[in-house]
């Protein structure tokens, strides 16, 4: 007689919600010796467990029961304690499922999180975490999406806001007090007409992973604002909920990313599979170390009780284990099938591509992602660096890179650098020497001026020196940014003249950002003024110094920003797709780059250190307008000689600027640009 009963299955992992009332529970681990599922209940008391009981290949799987939707579990995993050959299992750690779709609770610091003593790391620590770790919750899938879909916005149609899910509503006078800083506030009626009337296509969410808090900030009074230390890959973090930590925040999240859609706006996450909050071999184990320390994250070949780090956090994860790259893809499907995401921005993405310890442009990570149809549609941004290579134009063709030579070189002209014309030139046309030798077009180039990671613009056009103070590390950390500008030894002395310098060169970064081939990335609050008291580091600020300060919100430059994103998008010969010598596309662009006095710049002209002046004339066969963009970095006017007549002024960072179309000339200020435009 055969056997019918039910069999349990080893894929997906995680938590299968069965009709039967069951749940099938499935998790990897190539070293353990058995694997337990405790139920708990809503004091942390465990209710029920049950061993795993089915194996298959390196999957311990079996049905549960207790678990329902809401459902709190976690796990406890037993095998070899052996920190020098990479071992580090401790049944009396309560381990999150790294496959779990919401988490409730935090972590409570003290030695019971640690599987080791912190006198005598070697040794094992046989106290019960239970009370002091957050909990994995099951999550029933079901969502009403009704008629959602992503608005697909072409990357030449692309304008992305980086933005924080808390610091933009924490203060939003129109969000209701209950949901501000959450995932319902940020799908709030008013933050969103914010976003549309701005005219940003995309929001690019710093992380959204559930992530754990660190045990030092905490300490001095401090929390970890930005979010680059997740814990949970499937989870979005529960302290963005309005609506508990029970799993009501999936469904807001996914309420957040309709209300966004149905506003024509994509949501891409910042993800950060590169490393987890599990730190080094003195951290605490909260999941994958205590799973499979082996198989999740990167060790020392000569030394495996050590972790070979290329994050700068303790660890990295092993990209080269079919384990750990079956989590980040599992994870990214999620993202796009369940919570409707529309794409990626890959934090130190260079990491990912770290098979053995080389970057590795054909890395199964890589391979993975480009063959996989769930990602074919969605966007794909890398951070092409980490603390151990810098890989900008490395990416395949698929990817577009966050480009650190635009912000760098940008900077350096609007600043006066001496010799920084070429680059300038380079970067406003797509960074053409650094994507069109592999075919790559403009759009590979995600531009940007400012980003979380830095000054704001504010503060950029305000501060020669960072001011860190309130981090409590006495203003070491962060990047002494030496391409910061605030008045300089030949600008104005006095308030009224200082005060109209920072208002131009604020408007001369945020143009050159939005007339510039490439994909746009505006750091959210830069278009109201946002400032962070000179703080270039405040990833441990969740408090005023971060968020933004709707009240002392600069409206003309937010207009500003909007009339340039309108003008990006009605003229195709300010968002070219392709190089204008990129023989492959059918698309005719044309740029040409002049001296003021009207004549082509020559080779000598180049290479004159001194020159810090350029007419950029910018046409497509896709657009009927031809745009004149003038631009003056120098210390005094220049008078600019016009081709042909007809110009009409359309903006500029000058405020007394007002060009009439019957002159062959027009005198430039300095420090600030003007753009012009003819109908032909």
């Amino acid at each position: 007689m055969s056997d019918t009963s039910p069999v349990s299955r080893p894929y997906p992992l995680g938590v299968s919600l069965l009709t039967s009332g069951e749940a099938d529970v499935a998790v990897y681990s190539e070293t353990a010796d058995s694997i337990t599922v405790v139920v708990l209940d809503e004091t942390g008391h465990e209710t029920s467990s049950t061993v795993l009981g089915d194996r298959t290949g390196h999957v311990f799987h079996g049905f549960v029961d207790g678990l329902t939707n809401g459902s709190r579990y976690g796990l406890r995993v037993d095998g070899p304690w052996d920190p020098a050959e990479g071992l580090r299992h401790n049944r009396n750690k309560l381990l999150l499922d790294p496959y779990a779709r919401a988490v409730s609770g935090s972590v409570d610091w003290n030695e019971s999180v640690f599987s080791h003593h912190h006198e005598e790391p070697e040794s094992i620590n046989e106290a019960d975490s239970a009370g002091s770790m957050p909990v994995s919750v099951v999550v029933d899938s079901n969502f009403d999406w009704g008629s959602d879909t992503s608005p697909r916005i072409p990357l030449d149609h692309t304008v992305v806001y980086e933005v924080h899910v808390k610091g933009f509503t924490a203060q939003h006078p129109d969000v209701e007090e209950s949901i501000r800083g959450t995932y319902a506030g940020l799908a709030h009626p008013a933050a969103i007409q914010a976003l549309v009337d701005l005219g940003v296509t995309s929001v690019e969410l710093l992380p959204v992973h559930q992530f754990v808090q660190d045990s030092h900030l905490l300490e001095e009074g401090r929390r970890n604002y930005w979010g680059y230390n997740s814990i949970g890959f499937l989870a979005p973090h529960n302290e963005y909920s309005s609506s508990g930590d029970t799993g009501g925040q999936v469904d807001e999240f996914k309420t957040m990313v309709k209300a966004l859609h149905e506003a024509g706006i994509e949501v891409i996450l910042d993800v950060v599979y590169n490393h987890t909050a599990e730190g080094n071999h003195l951290g605490p184990t909260l999941s994958l170390k205590g799973i499979d320390n082996r198989s999740y994250y990167r060790l020392v070949d000569e030394d495996r009780g050590s972790y070979f780090d290329t994050t700068g956090t303790g660890n990295s994860l092993n990209v080269g284990h079919p384990a750990a790259l079956a989590l980040i893809m599992d994870s990214l499907r999620y993202w796009v099938t369940e919570m409707h995401v529309d794409g990626f921005r890959f934090d130190l993405a260079s990491t990912l591509t770290r098979q053995d310890s080389d970057l590795d442009k054909h890395s199964a990570f890589l391979d993975l992602v480009h063959q996989d149809p769930t990602l074919a549609s969605v966007k794909l941004i890398a951070e092409p660096w980490d603390t151990h290579g810098y890989q900008v134009g490395g990416f395949p063709a698929r990817w577009s890179e966050w480009n650190g030579k635009f912000r760098d070189d940008v900077r350096d002209f609007w600043r006066g650098e001496a010799g920084s014309l070429g680059a300038f030139a380079q970067r406003i046309t797509g960074s053409p020497d650094v994507y069109e030798d592999t075919r790559r077009p403009t759009l590979a180039s995600v531009n940007f001026v400012t980003a979380h990671d830095g000054f704001t613009l504010a503060d950029l056009t305000s501060y020669d020196e960072k001011h860190n103070e309130a981090n409590g590390e006495d203003n070491a950390d962060g990047e002494s940014d030496n391409r910061s500008w605030g008045c300089g030894a030949e600008g104005p002395t006095d308030d009224e003249g200082i005060k109209a310098l920072r208002s131009r060169q604020q408007r001369n970064h945020m143009a050159t950002l939005l007339l510039s081939a490439g994909v746009p990335m505006i750091l959210g609050g830069d278009e109201i003024g946002r400032t962070q008291g000179g703080n270039n580091n405040a990833y441990c600020q969740d408090n005023e110094i971060s968020w933004f300060d709707w009240s002392a919100a600069d409206r003309p430059l937010q207009e500003f920003t909007a009339e340039l994103i309108r003008l990006r998008s009605n003229h195709a010969a300010l968002r070219p797709r392709w190089f204008r010598h990129d023989s492959a596309s059918n698309e005719k662009t044309y740029v040409d780059f002049y001296r003021a006095d009207g004549e082509k710049l020559s080779d000598e002209d180049w290479s004159d250190g001194t020159a810090l002046s350029l007419l950029v004339m910018m046409a497509s066969a896709r657009d009927d307008t031809a745009f004149a963009w003038m631009v003056n970095s120098s210390s005094g006017p220049v008078e600019f000689t016009l081709p042909g007549s007809g110009w009409t002024q359309l903006i500029s960072s000058d405020p007394e600027q007002a060009y009439e179309s019957s002159g062959p000339t027009i005198l430039i200020r300095e420090h600030s640009f003007t753009l012009l435009a003819d109908k032909a």
